[in-house]
């Protein structure tokens, strides 16, 4: 099948390249519209129980996660010039397209009561201009007595305070939201130049948009870098910048088609789809110095250019293709995760490395009947000698010491199985971002300062036969009870609720003293208070945003510090939950209405990432298994030997077992970044397992089925073109610790790590494997389909055939130069 494939690809070259030509075309018209992404990935799937209750709660009380916050602690800002830039400052925020009603202390507004027409007002405490700093000292005074905002806004205890700004709904999801952020930053700065006062950030949006951008610088600088590196490495083995050159267009072809794909399929960049075309330029160098080097090889031996590019066709397409595969396997299998970020990149990495196969098959074979033919200068990499001693090395351990492996393979696993105990699933609101960073510094001083900005919401669901339950002054003395208990908490805020409204209505009522600041104390007073409430307007829709029409369901909003999934789920299930039950316990006492329906829920973005870090960890592992089922199938077209399909996942498995052993020794989470690599880097380390079994199985055809002279040959033809492809995959890899994410700094490393441990239990465990277990049968007839592959490199099969030294290449003209 592979010669009539080569025949129909070297007959109708040029018209197949201009079908990629304009393919490329058209998809690069796509990738100029991709956009990035701009929301928070979704890790909890849309009809999940707590999902679906989270999304009907934003319904009725409006986004929880949409609010940006700037700190401040500096004394000096309650000097009047100071005080007034603050202003000026709360102000420009206030006029900002796509911001809300800014809530800060120069903006405060407080609630007086109006006697004469029997209702509250709201009026601002500071006036547009203060005459003194007796003045300001006065009303700040005053602002201190206001119980509602203290402790929310203001720091009572060191004097630090905050602007809060929420980021309007259809900005906050779409690349608008960077005016937003930017222009924030640029009125920060330009306070801070003013006063030399010190501005801190935090929020989800303003966080998000940070990321979003470091995820577009970090696309262009990870695209380049791996092209420079992987291409120095193309330079130095095969000596010709014209390889590298025609290498780097064929794979560049297959990055517009991946960035092409990502807008084509409905989706946008992320965090990790981002990191898809460097992966591609990896993967692709890989095919390239494979079909190069075979080319080569088969020029050497028939002094054909045409000639070498038929066998190069016809002997490493199936090959080629099989190893391309099991990469693509490992990335599809995540098709099978609820998670959309999770699918949107297993989609488009799988899809594009079938492609990066096609593309590699079409254009090298073509590109290279164009070329002029290959000079001695280019051909010198053939007599590649110099890992030839440590590949005889293994050689003689793998003969000699079978087993000192085993025990050391034992020893080894042993460790990495107890490493692997104490590994930990955990994640953040804000992940990945490193400490040193301003971003994350910007949150700590929140987190110190206010116990953080992280959303936690709970809601109070009454239904009842009681109409307006919640305006029964026994009910929200209950409600009371549990609200203080939560204010006893010391990593989430104090909660705010209508109960809030109500008691700083009853200190306005009482003209604004704070010893009243509390809620009624008898059905009177509370009818004298809710009486100054009946027929106000609510147009900043805040009282809408803690209460329904039908007073039966409100809700309880705290901020909290980013403490992480681990610490949450241990706050939530076991601190609030339970305190949750009590109430709804004491409801029920208080109501004494039959086939009443109470319910306390938590709920908010916080809860949601917690539920979302279990669900992620269950889908990569299943993702995993998955993997290793479909890769373990693929074994079993090539071998159909169920002994061989084992000896060949051993090896890589424990490769596996191994990262994640160190994982656990080092404390490295796993998270979206991390759990990723298994399946990744499990179809890619196969490769090495097909490789040399390829080469067995030849040998063992050739030497009359002598499992020891075809193991021994194996290793001494093989060896090399493991340690090289290893060595240009690592350094693929590697670069990715060069991000500022330390999620993507993990996957680097941890990556480039399993990929090396598998190039050593291939070249070592697995031949030891196979002279212990494999009992080959005696029928050369006995066909099996790796025994179409040809897995030569570096002249393996051919070292007898081929002497350099007496290869004698005459240029032609000046054309044939570099």
């Amino acid at each position: 099948m592979w010669i009539k494939v080569s025949d129909a690809i070297i007959r109708f070259r040029l018209l197949l390249m201009v079908i990629i030509g304009l393919i490329t075309v058209v998809m690069g018209y796509y990738a100029s519209k991709v956009e990035m992404s701009y929301e928070f990935s979704r890790t909890v799937p849309l009809n999940d129980p707590d999902m679906v209750y989270f999304q009907e709660f934003k319904k009725q009380f409006g986004e929880d996660g949409n609010m940006m916050a700037i700190g401040v602690k500096d004394s000096s800002l309650y000097t009047l010039e100071s005080f007034q830039k603050f202003r000026e400052f709360s102000i420009k925020l206030k006029e900002i397209e796509g911001v809300g009603e800014v809530l800060s202390l120069p903006l405060l507004k407080i609630i007086e009561k109006d006697t004469a027409n029997a209702k509250f007002k709201l009026t601002s405490l500071f006036p547009e201009r203060i005459a003194s700093q007796q003045e300001l000292d006065s009303l700040l005074a005053i602002a201190r007595g206001q119980k509602f905002y203290m402790g929310q806004l203001v720091n009572v205890e060191n004097g630090a305070t905050m602007i809060l700004a929420p980021m309007k709904k259809e900005y906050a999801n779409s690349a608008k939201r960077m005016d937003v952020t930017n222009s924030l930053v640029q009125y920060g700065t330009e306070f801070t130049e003013q006063t030399g006062i010190q501005i801190h950030y935090a929020g989800l949006p303003f966080v998000r948009s940070v990321m979003a951008s470091q995820v577009r610088k970090e696309l262009s600088f990870f695209l380049y870098l791996s092209a420079i590196v992987t291409g120095v490495i193309m330079l130095l083995f095969f000596r010709s910048i014209r390889a590298v050159i025609f290498s780097m267009v064929m794979i560049g072809v297959v990055v517009v088609w991946t960035i092409g794909t990502i807008k084509l399929l409905g989706y946008k960049i992320s965090l990790l789809s981002g990191l898809i075309p460097p992966v591609i330029v990896t993967i692709g160098i890989t095919n390239a110095i494979y079909l190069l080097n075979k080319y080569h090889l088969e020029f050497v031996k028939s002094r054909s250019k045409m000639t070498a590019i038929q066998v190069v066709m016809s002997k490493m397409g199936l090959a080629t293709f099989l190893t391309n595969l099991t990469v693509a396997i490992g990335f599809l299998t995540l098709l099978y995760t609820d998670i959309s970020v999770l699918r949107e990149f297993g989609i488009v990495a799988g899809i594009n490395i079938i492609a990066l196969f096609v593309v590699s098959l079409v254009m090298i074979p073509g590109i290279l009947s164009w070329m002029p033919e290959p000079t001695e200068k280019h051909l010198r990499h053939l007599d590649f000698k110099i890992l030839g001693g440590f590949v005889k090395f293994i050689d003689v351990i793998v003969l000699k010491h079978r087993g000192a492996i085993y025990l050391t393979t034992l020893a080894i696993t042993a460790f990495a199985v107890f490493g692997m105990t104490k590994l930990y699933s955990v994640s953040y609101m804000v992940d990945d971002i490193p400490e040193e960073s301003q971003v994350k510094k910007d949150l700590k001083f929140l987190e110190e300062n206010f116990t953080g900005v992280m959303p936690l919401e709970i809601e109070i669901d009454l239904q009842t036969k009681r109409k307006k339950p919640l305006q029964n002054l026994k009910v929200v003395k209950a409600i009371e009870g549990f609200e203080n208990s939560l204010d006893s908490i010391s990593v989430t805020s104090r909660p705010i609720s209508i109960l809030s409204f109500i008691k700083a209505s009853r200190q306005a009522y009482y003209n604004n003293n704070p010893d009243w600041y509390g809620l009624p104390t008898s059905d009177i007073e509370a009818k004298n208070v809710l009486g100054y409430l009946k027929g106000q307007n609510d147009n900043s829709g805040l009282f809408n945003a803690f209460v329904d029409s039908t007073y039966s369901k409100m809700r309880i909003s705290m901020q909290m510090a980013d403490v992480g999934s681990i610490k949450m789920d241990s706050l939530i299930h076991q601190v609030i939950e339970p305190k949750a039950a009590n109430l709804v316990t004491e409801l029920k006492k208080t109501l004494k209405s039959k086939g009443d329906s109470i319910n306390v829920q938590v709920t908010g973005s916080s809860k949601i990432l917690t539920k979302g870090n279990n669900y992620l960890i269950q889908n990569l592992t299943e993702s995993l298994i998955l993997a290793c089922i479909l890769i373990t199938l693929s074994m079993a077209l090539l071998f159909a030997n169920v002994r061989m399909i084992i000896i060949s996942l051993i090896p890589n498995l424990i490769a596996l077992m191994i990262t994640a052993g160190l994982m656990g020794y080092f404390n490295i989470p796993l998270k979206a970044s991390t759990a990723l690599i298994f399946s990744i880097t499990f179809g890619i380390s196969v490769d090495n397992s097909i490789r040399y079994l390829a080469k067995y199985r030849q040998e063992l055809l050739s030497s009359g089925f002598l499992v020891q002279r075809s193991v021994s040959e194996s290793i001494l033809e093989t060896g090399k073109s493991i340690i090289y492809t290893s060595i240009v995959l690592f350094a693929g890899f590697i670069i990715f610790t060069f991000s500022d994410f330390g999620g993507t700094v993990a996957l680097g490393l941890l990556t480039s790590t399993t990929l090396v441990i598998s190039m050593f239990t291939n070249l070592i465990l697995l031949p030891a494997l196979i002279l212990t277990f494999d009992k080959p049968g005696k029928d050369k007839k006995e066909h099996q389909l790796i025994d179409e592959l040809d897995t030569t490199f570096y002249g393996e099969a051919d070292d007898e055939e081929i002497d350099l030294s007496k290869i004698k290449i005459h240029s032609r003209n000046s054309s044939s130069a570099e």
